[in-house]
């Protein structure tokens, strides 16, 4: 009776297990066709690391509001990018701090609820990517460099949707954009990490 029920139980299993065994994306670029591409705003953010007075990291995020891809992965340097994210919404660990940068010390977001990135220049090599582009907060705008790495494509088993993404680093000056409250005691200096995902419509 036990090798029948085990034999019962490992047949039902299997489908399941065979769902599971995989993820639907791989960083094959043969799988993105040429086009242009929303930001999947569900899947996409930016989260930022500062030092807080040599005591410890803080970091908080910000989700995408939207944006789009236009890309041709036989033209990967004519890839043009732009995604925004929303200010007014960012996330962090406890309301009080939320409601702080909130306010005009920092972000300001009740005046400039959402922030900008615009790519200018890509340069591919592989699944990396150098993206130059302009970076907008709080009504300024600096030029950045981000280190993007393609994370991959494919059909999207929920939506049946072509999904892709890519994730990119770079670090900026608080001050450069009237952010910079605090400094030094609070690090000038900013991580930032875009985790971005694009779906087709």
């Amino acid at each position: 009776m036990r090798l029948v029920l085990a034999t019962i139980l490992a047949l039902t299993a299997a489908p399941v297990l065979a769902q599971t065994a995989g993820v639907p994306g791989a960083p094959v670029k043969a799988r993105v066709a040429a086009g242009t591409y929303a930001v999947d705003p569900n899947h996409t953010q930016v989260t930022w690391a500062v030092n807080h007075m040599g005591f410890s990291m803080l970091e908080g995020q910000l989700g995408a509001s939207g944006g789009s891809i236009t890309i041709d992965p036989a033209k990967p340097n004519a890839t043009k990018v732009e995604v925004n994210f929303a200010i007014d919404q960012l996330s962090v660990t406890a309301a009080p701090f939320a409601g702080h940068l909130k306010s005009k010390d920092f972000f300001d977001a009740a005046t400039y609820p959402t922030a900008k990135f615009v790519s200018t220049k890509v340069v591919a090599t592989g699944g990396k990517a150098t993206i130059t582009g302009d970076l907008t907060l709080k009504g300024v705008t600096k030029p950045v460099v981000l280190q993007a790495t393609f994370i991959g494509a494919g059909a999207n088993p929920m939506n049946k949707k072509l999904n892709f993404g890519f994730r990119a680093t770079t670090s900026i000056k608080r001050s450069d954009f009237n952010i910079g409250a605090y400094a030094p005691v609070v690090s000038d200096k900013v991580d930032l990490t875009i985790n971005a995902a694009f779906s087709a419509q």
